[in-house]
C-alpha cells in the first residue's frame, strides 16, 4: 500500500514503506477487464465522446496515470489531472498531477527532511524519489501523485488512490470506489498551522465532489501518531478502527459523503 498519511500539521510523514518489503499499492494483479469494470460501472459506448475542453491550471498539466490516457474514460479516479482549483482559508488550492522532470527535485527535498524521512524512508538522492514517483505513472492508474499548489506555489504532495483496489482493502471492510489520500507538508513555513488540517478538508470534499460514485474518503496514519489523528477528526474525517498493517498499527479515519454536512 501506499505510505500511510503524513501528519498534516507537524512535518512527520507516513509510515516506512520503501525497502521494507511491505505491500505496495501497485502489488494486486487486476485484470483488464476487472479493471475496466472498476473504473466505470457501466458500458462505454461504441463511439467516445469528444476531449475535455483544455482548462488553465496553476502549472503546466501533466497526463493522468495510466488509466486516465485511455480513450473514452477518465481513469480509475476519475481524472484529478482535470479537478478545478479550490478556494480555502488558506488561500486558492489546487491539486496538479507529478510530472517528473519538474517535480522530482522539490518532492526529492521534502523527503530529504529528517521529520519526513523518519516516516516515508524515501531520503537520498533523486532516483529514490523518481523511482516511488514511477511505480505510480506507470500503473493501471489507481494511484495518481500530485503537488498541492497553494496560491501558486507548490507546498505539498499527495497520493490520491483507489483504497478498495490497495491492499488495504484486505484490513478493512472495504466498499467499491473508496478513495485513500496520503499528504506531505513540505515546507516547514505551513507546518504547525492548522494549514494541513485545511487541505485535508479540501482535498476530501474534491475527491467527493469529483468522484460521484465514492462514498467515503479514508486514511490510515499511524496510531501513534496522535497529532495526525487529531488533524483528520479535524477535518471531518471519523475514527473507524484500529487496523493492523503489515508496517504499523493505524487508525482508519473515515470521511462519510452521508455526513459530510455535519462534520
Amino acid at each position: 500500500m501506499p505510505p500511510a498519511d503524513a501528519h498534516p500539521d507537524t512535518g512527520t510523514g507516513p509510515a516506512p514503506q520503501a525497502g521494507t518489503g511491505t505491500e505496495d499499492t501497485l502489488d494486486l494483479q487486476l485484470s483488464e477487464e476487472l479493471l475496466a469494470l472498476f473504473a466505470d460501472g457501466a458500458p462505454r459506448p461504441a463511439t467516445p465522446g469528444p476531449p475535455p475542453p483544455v482548462r488553465p491550471a496553476t502549472l503546466p498539466q501533466a497526463p493522468g496515470a495510466g488509466a486516465e490516457l485511455r480513450p473514452g474514460g477518465a481513469g480509475l479516479l476519475d481524472g484529478p489531472a482535470q479537478w478545478r482549483p479550490v478556494t480555502t482559508p488558506a488561500g486558492v488550492f489546487q491539486l496538479v498531477p507529478v510530472r517528473p522532470r519538474r517535480d522530482v527535485a522539490a518532492i526529492s527535498r521534502w523527503m530529504n527532511d529528517p521529520a519526513v524521512a523518519a516516516f516515508w524512508e524515501l531520503a537520498g538522492p533523486e532516483s529514490v524519489t523518481a523511482a516511488h514517483l514511477r511505480s505510480q505513472l506507470d500503473g493501471d492508474g489507481r494511484s495518481v501523485p500530485c503537488l498541492g499548489v497553494l496560491d501558486g506555489t507548490p507546498m505539498s504532495y499527495w497520493e490520491i488512490y483507489r483504497a478498495d483496489l490497495d491492499p488495504l482493502a484486505r484490513h478493512y471492510p472495504a466498499r467499491p470506489h473508496d478513495t485513500g489520500i496520503h499528504l506531505l507538508i513540505g515546507g516547514v513555513s505551513d507546518r504547525g498551522r492548522g494549514v494541513g488540517t485545511t487541505l485535508l478538508r479540501a482535498v476530501a470534499d474534491l475527491v467527493l465532489d469529483n468522484r460521484p460514485r465514492c462514498a467515503r474518503v479514508v486514511a490510515e496514519p499511524d496510531l501513534r501518531n496522535t497529532p495526525s489523528v487529531s488533524a483528520f477528526l479535524s477535518a471531518g474525517f471519523r475514527f473507524s478502527a484500529e487496523v493492523e498493517l503489515p508496517d504499523k498499527r493505524a487508525a482508519l479515519m473515515i470521511r462519510d459523503r452521508a455526513h459530510r454536512a455535519l462534520l
